[in-house]
């Protein structure tokens, strides 16, 4: 299976930064939703929160043309919603294709773990792909088994929802540890103490941890924001806890804060100017609330 037999919906597919990533991975762009829906066999949905309803609407839109239904396809067409969303948001999701475009086969999933990246011995280091539901990739018609072991993919049942509850999970524990420390490197800095902080810190594995977050969060604190919504929603709804108990709508705002009030909103994952270590992180962040408190005065 090349790249060209996956085609990638993406929120950004009109931005030049995407289209130049796309053509420099050999992936084919398609000019309409429903030339992508004729001639893809799986689409991958990864997209912020915000815009993952809309592409499924798009989707459905497509398949649901008078243009496609006369399209012979041998194989269905799969769809894998990989958003970062709650275990409610993706049986929503299901429940809308099975009501409105139900010939689409949807499997629920999530992106567990940093991008793929070459290592230094010639392989490729790929983050986990977690699938649920009642379609099963590795089990698709046309090299299915093929994809499902490129994407490093886990089946863990048969239930929509439980792939997108591994990662809200995951990710409540590295994001919410990442505001977590950004909040606390800002403080350090604000009292004059990071070289101490620092100190303590050390090599340690918790040391290690925060002076390699902090730096590669900057680029991608907007997508962050309503996701810290989707991990409450998650623990409200499927964890059992109360909404009083919740702490991540206040960490969403820490999120706001980073992309909406201080410069590191400016910074692009492909072209880092700033933030580039925890204490620039911190210092910006700094200086983002002391800008936002001269605003309210």
């Amino acid at each position: 299976m090349s790249t060209d037999d996956i085609v990638f919906a993406n929120h950004e597919a009109n931005s030049e930064a995407t289209q130049k990533r796309a053509r420099e991975s050999n992936v084919e762009l398609m000019s309409t939703d429903l030339e992508l829906c004729k001639e893809a066999d799986y689409i991958l949905s990864i997209a912020p929160q915000r815009d993952t309803r809309a592409i499924a609407d798009r989707v459905i839109a497509a398949v649901t043309n008078s243009d496609f239904m006369f399209v012979e396809r041998k194989n269905p067409l799969y769809f894998l919603d990989l958003n970062a969303v709650s275990p409610r948001t993706a049986r929503e999701a299901f429940d809308h294709f099975a009501s409105s475009a139900p010939a689409v086969k949807v499997i629920d999933g999530g992106i567990v773990g940093s991008p793929p990246k070459l290592k230094d011995d010639g392989s490729w280091f790929c983050p986990g792909f977690v699938i649920s539901g009642p379609h099963r990739l590795h089990e698709a018609p046309l090299s299915g088994e093929h994809l499902a072991k490129i994407l490093n993919t886990q089946h863990i049942n048969d239930d929509i929802g439980a792939a997108s509850g591994v990662k809200m999970c995951y990710a409540a524990l590295h994001k919410g540890f990442t505001a977590l420390a950004t909040q606390s490197l800002t403080a350090a800095h604000n009292l004059g103490v990071m070289t101490e902080l620092q100190g303590y810190l050390g090599d340690s594995p918790l040391g290690a941890y925060v002076n390699s977050a902090l730096p590669v969060m900057p680029p991608k604190a907007y997508r962050w924001v309503q996701e810290m919504d989707e991990i409450a929603d998650t623990f409200e709804q499927d964890g059992g806890f109360s909404r009083e108990e919740s702490i991540f709508r206040p960490i969403g705002q820490v999120y706001n804060l980073i992309a909406n009030d201080t410069e590191l909103g400016n910074e692009q994952t492909d072209d880092r100017q700033r933030g580039k270590i925890a204490e620039d992180v911190a210092a910006l962040t700094s200086a983002g609330l002391e800008k936002r408190k001269l605003k309210t005065e």
